[in-house]
């Protein structure tokens, strides 16, 4: 049953490209990717260090009481936490012109044995 017998229009390419994990991809040029990947590294690495350093004193040492934790101050620490992991997962979708295929593509043919 093709998609006339159904009455829904058919897919373009276009629909399937902006649906799957291409339409998350951003080329940039060769430039400006290194630079999101340079700035984007050092926030999301100061963002997680800082957090736990922060969530850390929060918990005095993991060795705090539950009634003695500072919950702002670990709040605080585990949103610095997240923030980092953020920026690093939103920083991946940079892609440049000559950059491989992504591991999703299937294709080319593998050379395993």
């Amino acid at each position: 049953m093709d998609d006339a017998d159904t009455g829904e229009p058919p897919e373009s390419p276009a629909s399937e490209e902006s649906s799957g994990f291409r339409s998350r991809e951003v080329e940039v040029p060769m430039r400006l990717y290194k630079t999101v990947t340079v700035f984007a590294t050092m926030l999301a690495m100061t963002g997680v260090i800082l957090g736990f350093i922060v969530l850390d004193t929060a918990t005095n040492n993991a060795s705090a009481a539950l009634s003695e934790v500072n919950l702002v101050l670990a709040l605080f620490g585990l949103g610095l936490i997240v923030a980092g992991a953020a920026i690093y997962a939103f920083s991946t979708r940079f892609r440049t012109a000559g950059m491989g295929k992504s591991k999703d593509d299937t294709d080319e043919e593998s050379d395993n044995g």
